[in-house]
């Protein structure tokens, strides 16, 4: 009789354990996780509901405030924010576009994986169900000035496999997160930018 118990009881507290709603599984990926690195596809979608550009790269995270994304096809650009300033990198254009992270960009998606943002007060959060094999989260911000209606971020096992953000223009962005390393040991120099020589640089 005790050990119908005892196992009636495992098996309680281990559905309790899978059914961890989509926001807890958010929450403890953005606490848990202090490095990341992936490759990821982003696919832009315009107003009409049509694609506009396929992009592919790798995208390297490191807490707090340290993020990178290399855009290598079909055109190569870099982001980078060393948690001081965001570099936006475009090769083609021998470009360089400075940005300073203060409070004013608190509640931007560029900040949202980094842990320099608390998500609770930015953002209403709201589960949005299941598709494409992920639990997906939407966040809505609180801000009505910012410059976007809603991300989504879709979680797989309580890992993050996709991201959507709608912007006030009506063009979606999505992206999707593959061959993803939870931790790794990701070398500092990712996260530092040294703008090459020729480029025209602008400061924002």
């Amino acid at each position: 009789m005790l050990q119908r118990l005892f196992i009636l009881l495992l098996v309680c507290f281990s559905s309790l354990a899978q059914a961890e709603t989509p926001v807890q599984q958010l929450k403890n990926f953005l606490h848990a996780s202090s490095s990341l690195a992936a490759d990821f596809k982003q696919v832009t979608i315009n107003k009409h509901g049509q694609a506009t550009q396929n992009s592919t790269g790798k995208f390297y995270l490191s807490r707090p405030g340290k993020f990178r994304w290399n855009y290598l096809k079909p055109f190569a650009q870099e982001i980078v924010s060393n948690g001081g300033k965001v570099w936006i990198y475009d090769a083609d254009l021998e470009q360089v576009t400075s940005k300073q992270l203060d409070d004013s960009l608190g509640s931007t998606p560029a900040l949202l994986l980094t842990g320099q943002v608390d998500v609770e007060a930015k953002f209403r959060l709201e589960e949005q169900g299941e598709t494409e094999g992920m639990s997906w989260v939407r966040l809505s911000p609180k801000n009505e000035e910012a410059g976007f209606k809603y991300i989504l971020i879709g979680l797989q096992n309580g890992q993050l496999g996709g991201m959507e953000l709608s912007d006030n223009f009506g063009q979606l962005t999505r992206i999707y997160f593959s061959n993803i390393q939870v931790n790794p040991s990701l070398n500092p120099n990712l996260f530092s930018f040294t703008p090459p020589k020729g480029v025209d640089v602008f400061e924002n």
